[in-house]
């Protein structure tokens, strides 16, 4: 048995290899390198880097090179390593980074390719702005109506270490999913185990709840949300999701909601806050989230359609309510930030700025489910003037989503299928203070190779300050609990 299972774990790496690259040796040609002569992945020239990342590993992707030598300079210091995979110590890259904020890294290479000698120089800029330590994301296979196997993972971005939050092998296979933090931080933070004996896992202050976010009027139980900035209260969308396929060609999978309603959890009474404003049936309502003060909820807002028929048709925009922190409710009257009639386009997942600035969001060209739209880009709103920034910068060639703010507001993260258009990875990138973004790259692993035999997707990364302290045994313990009861 054991050798049958490591032949299929062979054949799925041969094929995983062979889907990656075409089956036609190394990547010099393909979308996955850099530019310039000496082509490397993943991608790290030219990016701007927090100093508190762990090292930037890549190889070397050029078609019969043999031999490499990088080095890399900064405030009079210099480290030469030698191989067609450049790969850091831990400890060599921190002392190399020491005293690098706000410097500019020099990279000179120089190849061996057949007779050939290949030089290349670059650089890398290590910003002052440190980013959150810790990024939660759900690995899942990138399928369309899967979910087994799925976990949740808290990884250390300033080292390599990982830790398993929740794993299906403890929630008998069930899906786990819709992890966020309430302000960056990892003891305000929520995650749902779905099915039979699921629940909305609430870690407030360090201490533990399941709960069954779910009350008479409601379509269903709450799917997607945000925690207000005092831990009282938290606001959700009910959705009636349904997936389909797609009859046109180029196109996959689409997910939409029948119907969608706003509702409010209050934690502290265990109430259902049901708002009829939220519960039309000629409004779909979805994605809420609370601004940086917790005075506002921004959520998107379409016309019902007929679908799936329509779906090209339906567009959401950006809008937002007040929000009354004493009493938990959102206010009727609203504002549009943002019209996808006139945009002709659609606003998914809206995260506001710990600072209040900014309000990101990916822009779809229709739908609520831009994960399988090849066109996804995330757009950004000046909420001071209004204006918005395409972050052309940042655009790669496949669906951008699901992005995470830093708690300084000068870095993000989202998850990028750029490359090869099937597998979710998380990438970086830094915030000027106005608003100009500086090139993405992508979450450093401690094998240069990884992404290439990596077949598991990296699903809503989000960013936190600290650990969310949650732990395996924590989640298998709740699991098997009965779930708090919320009333109207």
């Amino acid at each position: 048995m054991n050798d049958m299972r490591g032949m299929r774990l062979l054949l799925i790496a041969l094929l995983s290899v062979c889907l990656i690259t075409g089956c036609s040796g190394p990547l010099s040609d393909s979308v996955y390198g850099s530019d310039g002569p000496a082509i490397i992945y993943p991608d790290y020239k030219d990016v701007t880097i927090p100093a508190n990342i762990a090292p930037l590993n890549f190889h070397y992707a050029v078609k019969g090179a043999a031999k490499a030598v990088t080095t890399f300079t900064v405030g009079g210091k210099s480290v030469t390593l030698r191989g067609l995979e450049v790969r850091w110590s831990l400890r060599q890259w921190r002392r190399f980074l020491s005293d690098a904020a706000g410097q500019t890294i020099s990279v000179t290479s120089q190849l061996r390719v057949g007779s050939k000698t290949v030089k290349d120089e670059w650089s890398i800029y290590v910003s002052q702005d440190e980013i959150d330590a810790f990024l939660t994301y759900r690995l899942i296979e990138p399928a369309y109506q899967m979910w087994n196997e799925v976990s949740i993972i808290e990884r250390d971005i300033e080292t390599f270490k990982e830790r398993v939050i929740s794993d299906y092998r403890h929630t008998d296979n069930s899906c786990m999913n819709c992890h966020i933090h309430g302000q960056q931080r990892g003891d305000l933070s929520m995650f749902y185990i779905r099915g039979k004996r699921g629940g909305a896992i609430l870690n407030r202050d360090g201490k533990l709840r399941k709960l069954n976010l779910s009350a008479d009027g409601m379509l269903s139980g709450t799917v997607y949300g945000d925690i207000h900035p005092s831990g009282r209260f938290g606001v959700f969308s009910t959705n009636i999701v349904i997936p389909s396929f797609h009859s046109m060609a180029g196109k996959r999978m689409e997910v939409y909601d029948t119907a969608s309603d706003l509702t409010v959890a209050d934690f502290d009474s265990n109430r259902m806050i049901n708002l009829p404003q939220f519960a039309r049936e000629d409004k779909l309502e979805t994605f809420p989230c609370f601004s940086a003060d917790g005075e506002y909820v921004f959520f998107c807002i379409a016309d019902t359609l007929p679908l799936p028929g329509q779906i090209e048709q339906l567009r959401y925009s950006l809008v937002r309510a007040p929000f009354n922190a004493g009493n938990g409710y959102i206010g009727e009257q609203t504002d549009t930030i943002w019209n996808g009639v006139l945009h002709n386009a659609s606003a998914c997942h809206p995260k506001a700025s710990p600072d209040g600035r900014w309000l990101m969001f990916t822009n779809a060209s229709s739908g609520t489910f831009p994960i399988n739209h090849s066109e996804s880009a995330l757009n950004m709103v000046d909420l001071k003037t209004g204006e918005v920034n395409t972050l052309d910068a940042v655009k790669g060639d496949k669906s951008d989503t699901y992005h995470s703010w830093s708690s300084d507001s000068h870095w993000f993260v989202f998850a990028s299928k750029r490359g090869d258009g099937q597998y979710g990875k998380p990438y970086f990138c830094h915030l000027d203070e106005s608003g100009n973004p500086s090139k993405p790259f992508v979450l450093p692993q401690k094998s240069a190779y990884f992404y290439e035999y990596n077949l598991k997707s990296f699903n809503i990364p989000d960013l936190g300050k600290t650990q969310t302290g949650i732990t395996l045994r924590d989640v298998t313990h709740l699991y098997k609990a009965p779930s708090e009861p919320f009333n109207n």
